[in-house]
């Protein structure tokens, strides 16, 4: 389904987006003054002056600035390239709700996800394999009941959010929302280029900045505002104390939506910041169930597609297995990463037989080796 709007049009938003110091909070009170960019563009430069600077005035009385949109207007002529604006059918009613909404959203994919009951999954970028496995298997869940998983595209656990949701197969199954810190014409981090062509496909990515916008460090907090707003409630898997997903969690409160955390090991870094959320009143979750009930309780449609035979509720439990020696490298092991030293000494196998069998651990997606050479049970 496309949703350009027709070149002209586009043109308009496009002129305005590009005037340097005009952002997307001046733009919005112009918006709100005049009420479209054609009308901005009529306006003399004594109406225009009472809401901006003389200079931003200056430059939109000038006109349309066409080379300086001109690649922006070829992008949106090939097939999946969408520029979403406030007087779009397909703008983010969700994000109408926040304080400050990005006046245009340049998207790519399928549109019809962004009005579309969300959530957003947020933590580390320095993940646990255990952080992983969660946020993939706590996102396929979410995606089966009909929540679309928003997130940042980031390494760890955002792009562990977004591989579960595309593996959502129920009859309700839902997409995922990429929101990221650069142009479009731009994959960041590029090791996730593969995954980007997999979210287009079944999904969606949306910025609010212009192509050919580099990754930024600024860039990340304020698109942040945008993966909170659009969803219903944002679940932190993992996160240090000082991370991005605690300012994610924290306008998602502002917005008033629901904040959910993972809880993990007291020893753990990136469980600190889950911990600290939780005590600051976010609900503790174990499973997806916990997630639809408390959505459920806070008033929100019962839109959600509660059928078990479609959707495995995930949970934090893991399954043993019936081979004795698995049992106790099981045991043993826990959900702290633990040396080979130490693992000796709990389970009392020869270092030939325990390198062994935690091989055929790691094949079986249950084990990981982490920094250190130590070990960590996944499963």
């Amino acid at each position: 389904m496309q949703a350009r709007v027709d070149l002209q049009e586009a043109s308009g938003w496009l002129g305005l987006n590009a005037i340097d110091g005009l952002g997307a909070q001046t733009l919005c009170q112009l918006l709100r003054e005049f009420g479209s960019p054609d009308q901005i563009y009529q306006a003399s430069h004594h109406q225009l002056s009472k809401v901006v600077s003389t200079a931003i005035a200056s430059e939109i009385v000038k006109g349309v600035n066409t080379s300086a949109i001109q690649t922006s207007l070829d992008w949106l002529q090939h097939e999946g390239n969408h520029l979403i604006t406030f007087a779009d059918a397909h703008y983010p009613q969700q994000l109408l709700q926040i304080a400050n909404p990005p006046p245009i959203l340049f998207a790519k994919g399928q549109v019809k996800w962004l009005n579309h009951p969300s959530i957003a999954m947020v933590g580390s970028r320095s993940s646990t394999p255990q952080g992983e496995k969660n946020a993939e298997d706590f996102a396929t869940s979410l995606a089966n009941f009909g929540l679309c998983v928003v997130s940042g595209l980031a390494l760890g656990i955002d792009g562990a959010a977004h591989r579960g949701a595309l593996k959502a197969t129920s009859s309700y199954a839902a997409g995922t929302i990429a929101v990221v810190g650069t142009g479009l014409d731009i994959v960041y981090p590029a090791k996730h280029r593969d995954l980007a062509h997999k979210i287009v496909q079944h999904g969606l990515i949306i910025s609010e900045f212009t192509l050919g916008t580099p990754s930024r460090a600024q860039n990340f907090p304020r698109r942040n505002r945008i993966i909170s707003g659009l969803s219903l409630g944002c679940l932190v898997v993992e996160a240090n104390v000082q991370s991005g997903s605690l300012i994610t969690a924290k306008l998602a409160l502002e917005q008033g939506r629901e904040v959910f955390a993972i809880p993990g090991s007291i020893h753990s870094p990136v469980a600190k910041g889950c911990h600290l959320l939780i005590k600051q009143g976010a609900k503790l979750v174990e499973n997806t169930q916990d997630i639809m009930d408390e959505l459920s309780s806070n008033g929100h449609p019962l839109w959600l597609k509660q059928d078990l035979a479609d959707s495995k509720n995930i949970t934090t439990t893991h399954s043993n297995s019936d081979d004795n020696a698995f049992n106790l490298i099981l045991s043993a092991l826990g959900h702290d990463p633990i040396t080979m030293d130490a693992l000796i000494i709990a389970t009392g196998l020869s270092a030939e037989q325990l390198s062994s069998q935690l091989m055929m651990l790691e094949l079986e997606g249950k084990v990981a080796t982490v920094s250190g050479g130590q070990y960590q049970r996944i499963h």
